[in-house]
């Protein structure tokens, strides 16, 4: 497989440390509110990356993620709130029946979308102890200082610092903004907290712990380095997340990771591209601020989502629109009623396919950096293509292992069909057993303008939506 890693910004030859295994860790939610489409599709593309990996190359993925339940402010540069305790008054909420009701939103989202979960979750709050221990080992070898308010990690000490964005340390100015508090101590205005202290701001923080240098909570960047060094190792092959993680979040991982062990944090840094609704940033004040329970509400098949993700490259802006996704939701029942009509042809017996030319064509587009897009162009030609009902079936279901569009699943999932088309259809049921087949033939047509074909077969008549 070749992959475009963020640190190199070129496409390579994917090369594991320890093949057949794969170490990846990729960034979980801050469960402070509902899981939106735009995540939504940064972990669609590292579960894509990861059935690739295992159905194309067959590697052995120990995938791991954390849960921000503390320390991710409501700026990415230590500015402003706590997420998850400004989250909490807003709701009125207990803090830890706040984290519960979000994490849980964020797996049924994911099981909503067909998406492999990752070995295992780890949260922030649950790894305190490894947290400080990585910090006390940046103090040892000069990376971290004390003021009164924190423990900073000191950039001007880590010479690489910013070679993962680049930006120069020079260029990144922060705190510029009126009403952010600044930490007048602070030695380097891009140097990033470790440890914040329960005092000033956060005199009243709820969640906080003892620490080396007094009661506090852990800032954002460090449980990352912690949980990934614990389960993973020091050196891991791929980090996954947004691209939204690099110039701040990531570039602050590598960082205080690098120093504290003298090697190479991330082989391969894997980042997913902007989700934009209607043209513009997803934001609740703009109104476009849309779940998978929106999705859901809509009556739109949420798998009918994966597969728009997958029509647009995991390097490229997409566009979110409704009308995409009724177009996606039509395509998918498509395929669903096709699978349908090849089991029963075929009864659920599956060909070789090792020798077919779609398989590999499908192949080549995926292990060059994800070609999803033509990936799925591929799966329409075998679905026009004249080959045997077998074959094509083993096929499509051979492409779904990667794709995850659990098309297996059609035989349980029909499409749904508007009471408008069943009456229609049921009247020229009525006029072909009165043997009035021109009322039977209007009757076919007024149901093909309004979107849908019917079908009569031995068994009787089946409607699909063109």
């Amino acid at each position: 497989m070749r992959l475009y890693n963020t640190a190199t910004k070129q496409i390579e030859d994917f090369k594991p440390l320890n093949p057949p295994n794969v170490a990846l860790y990729s960034c979980g939610p801050t469960v402070y509110d509902y899981t939106h489409i735009g995540h939504l599709r940064a972990y669609v593309n590292v579960d894509l990356l990861k059935r690739s990996l295992v159905y194309l190359d067959g590697f052995k993925v120990n995938h791991v993620m954390n849960i921000t339940d503390v320390g991710h402010l409501t700026g990415d540069d230590d500015t402003g709130e706590d997420k998850l305790e400004k989250g909490a008054k807003k709701k009125g909420l207990d803090i830890w029946d706040l984290v519960k009701i979000y994490t849980d939103y964020f797996f049924s989202s994911l099981s909503a979308l067909n998406i492999k979960k990752p070995n295992n979750f780890y949260t922030a709050t649950g790894h305190i102890k490894e947290e400080i221990n990585l910090i006390e080992k940046l103090f040892e070898d000069g990376f971290a200082y004390e003021t009164d308010e924190a423990v900073y990690f000191n950039t001007a000490n880590f010479k690489n610092y910013g070679a993962l964005s680049g930006q120069k340390l020079n260029e990144k100015i922060l705190g510029a903004r009126e009403n952010v508090h600044v930490d007048t101590k602070k030695k380097n205005p891009a140097d990033f907290v470790l440890w914040f202290k329960a005092v000033g701001r956060f005199k009243n923080h709820i969640m906080r712990w003892p620490s080396p240098w007094g009661d506090g909570f852990p800032g954002w960047h460090i449980e990352c380095s912690a949980i990934s060094m614990k389960y993973l190792g020091e050196t891991i092959d791929i980090h996954a997340g947004g691209v939204d993680h690099i110039s701040v979040h990531h570039e602050n991982e590598k960082a205080q990771s690098e120093a504290a062990t003298g090697k190479p944090f991330v082989k391969y840094w894997f980042h997913s591209e902007f989700l934009m609704v209607d043209g513009r940033k997803m934001s609740k004040s703009l109104g476009n601020f849309y779940t998978i329970g929106d999705v859901k509400n809509k009556g739109f098949d949420p798998m009918a989502l994966r597969l728009l993700y997958l029509q647009t490259h995991y390097r490229q802006t997409m566009n979110f629109t409704w009308d995409a996704l009724e177009a996606a939701d039509t395509a998918y029942k498509r395929l669903k009623n096709h699978i349908l009509e090849l089991k029963e042809k075929t009864g659920n017996k599956k060909a070789d396919i090792v020798a077919s030319k779609y398989k590999q064509e499908f192949r080549d587009e995926l292990l060059n950096d994800l070609q999803t897009p033509k990936a799925v162009a591929i799966l329409w030609e075998v679905v026009k293509a004249d080959i045997e009902p077998d074959e094509k079936l083993a096929l499509i279901l051979n492409f779904d292992e990667i794709l995850g569009l659990g098309l297996d699943e059609a035989d349980v999932v029909k499409a749904d069909i508007p009471e408008e088309i069943i009456k229609l259809t049921k009247e020229r049921e009525v006029a072909r057993e009165e043997k009035n087949f021109a009322k039977s033939d209007e009757l076919r047509q007024k149901i093909n303008e309004k979107g849908y074909e019917i079908k009569d077969t031995e068994e009787g008549y089946k409607i699909t939506k063109r």
